[in-house]
């Protein structure tokens, strides 16, 4: 233990001398700035001097997608306003889009062309396309690539000039919907009419800014939208993992207390890896709780409040990390077989803080900004090490496993070999099921890039943490407290022989002294008749004399 404790020393002065301890200092400064920030964005989509990107002959601006779920009721067009007005009391059961304080602004030499006589000098459309009807946008329907519509194109009557293309549909005319804002004669600035727009058929909708005009061009986007669902402002593909984490932090809440009752019933037969197998029992409660509230909380608001959502990513990290780490140190036969880890502890708790750096940083790009707005290759750039760390752990797992097992063979523990190998096929299985949702993961996100199956889409997330539950009820069942610790706690590598190997022994040493015996009762049987001898020799003599 000294040697290990002189190496990390040692380990730690070198990483201060290379800067590693520098930047380690750096990375918490940057993470706990993030405090100081109030929220960030949810449902509530915030622009601020966007830009438009070409497509065609037409200029956009994704606005934002959401899977929302049908109204039930009907929005009264007379009510309009912020989100913060009191006619928010009314908006349950209600789903749409409103446009709050949208204004564009086009560059000054734009204006400049334009007569200050003219009541319409550029037209900028707001498109809400429901996924379904995306072939509806644009000249497809009549063979041709433009987006906007062309004099050509105009001739039949098929469209307007310098307006988007969209094919409307007889049965349903309000869908793609499409929202008109002009300039006015000579002004840099056009603001959008404050407005609602009901969602009366469930989908994923995409938003978009357009225009067509290229005198335009270089022309920005402020303000914001709200998307709202019937129960709140939760995205569509997010409501149902309020509900999850509620039952699961239901679910670790009634573990507990069946642990605690173990606990306490046993107290004083308690070993070191069942206080570890309780903290991550309560890790796994904090973490469901924080989850559910910060989307309680989202649902409500349409923000996420960044404290709530740094600490509910902080403690799944946690979590995630602490549990990795007891599978394997429960595989190495920590506490078992043997009663430390030895020198290996120093490289388990760096695999243990690499794997929580990096699943921090993953949990904090996939949650902290709008909902629609996570980096694709920013997240794959954090998904591969991840991975990669994640089969680091199996591996390790499962070669520790392999050297236990073998271990207890030898010593011929019957009763520890028995429950290391139900723990072995527990693990199998699960890693077995873990290889099958990855593929079907993979195979979701491939058939689904538009997100078409959002109302899918919590099932994958849910399904690791259902798993890790499992996981973690099959340990508290195979390390459950009980007054004969010592069928599977540690304890001296003497105690284990004697303790297999009793009988056999005890057996031997009757054996052993049985014969011991028969040598000793042999031997005086013979001094008995040399004596006896000797003294009929001394008597035959005395007779001659």
């Amino acid at each position: 233990m000294v040697v290990g404790n002189r190496d990390f020393i040692c380990f730690s002065y070198d990483l201060i001398g290379n800067g590693y301890f520098q930047k380690l200092t750096f990375v918490f400064i940057i993470y706990f700035s993030c405090f100081l920030i109030s929220q960030v964005g949810g449902s509530i989509h915030e622009y601020q001097n966007q830009s438009f990107n070409r497509r065609s002959n037409s200029f956009f601006f994704h606005g934002g997608s959401e899977g929302l779920y049908a109204s039930k009721l009907h929005i009264d067009p007379d009510k309009k306003g912020p989100s913060s007005s009191p006619e928010d009391n009314h908006l349950n059961g209600k789903s749409f889009i409103r446009f709050e304080s949208i204004t564009f602004q086009r560059t000054k030499e734009s204006a400049e062309k334009k007569n200050e006589m003219q009541q319409k000098t550029g037209l900028v459309e707001a498109i809400i396309v429901e996924v379904k009807d995306r072939e509806k946008i644009g000249g497809s329907y009549l063979h041709s690539f433009a987006i906007c519509c062309t004099p050509d194109l105009s001739k039949d009557g098929s469209c307007k000039v310098g307006e988007v293309i969209i094919h409307q549909d007889p049965n349903n005319p309000y869908n793609p919907q499409r929202i008109q804002t002009f300039f006015e004669g000579k002004s840099e600035e056009a603001a959008m009419v404050v407005q609602a727009v009901e969602i009366n058929r469930t989908g994923m909708y995409y938003l978009y800014f357009m225009f067509c005009d290229p005198e335009l061009t270089g022309m920005t986007i402020s303000g914001r939208t709200v998307w709202r669902n019937p129960e709140g402002y939760l995205p569509g593909k997010m409501t149902p993992l309020m509900t999850f984490f509620g039952l699961m932090s239901l679910a670790y809440l009634a573990l507990g207390v069946v642990w605690f009752l173990w606990f306490v019933k046993y107290w004083k037969d308690i070993i070191q890896l069942q206080y570890h197998i309780t903290a991550v029992i309560g890790l796994g409660m904090c973490e469901m709780a924080l989850w559910y509230f910060e989307y309680a909380n989202f649902n409500a608001t349409g923000s996420r409040p960044m404290g709530i959502t740094l600490w509910a990513v902080t403690f799944s990290a946690v979590k995630k990390t602490v549990s990795r780490l007891l599978l394997l140190v429960v595989s190495m036969g920590y506490g078992v077989v043997r009663p430390t880890l030895g020198a290996i502890t120093f490289k388990v708790l760096l695999l243990g803080l690499v794997y929580f750096v990096f699943s921090e940083a993953l949990g904090l790009v996939e949650n902290l900004g709008n909902v629609n707005d996570l980096n694709g290759k920013a997240r794959l750039i954090l998904v591969l090490p991840v991975s990669l760390l994640d089969a680091c752990f199996i591996v390790w797992i499962f070669s520790a496993l392999s050297h236990t097992l073998e271990k207890l063979q030898i010593r011929r523990s019957m009763a520890k070999f028995a429950l290391y190998r139900r723990f072995t096929n527990s693990l199998a299985i699960s890693v077995l099921f873990s290889i099958a949702w990855i593929g079907y993961e993979l195979y979701f996100n491939a058939a689904d890039p538009l997100s078409e199956l959002w109302q899918r889409a919590w099932i994958i997330p849910a399904f690791w943490n259902l798993l890790a539950y499992v996981l973690l009820i099959v340990i508290c069942i195979l390390w459950a407290p009980s007054n004969n610790p010592t069928s599977y706690a540690y304890s001296e590598e003497t105690g284990d022989d004697l303790e297999e190997e009793g009988i056999s022994l005890t057996s031997s040493s009757f054996i052993l002294a049985g014969e011991s015996a028969s040598k000793l009762e042999r031997k005086e049987r013979k001094v008995s008749n040399a004596d006896l001898f000797g003294l009929v020799e001394e008597l035959e003599e005395d007779k001659r004399e």
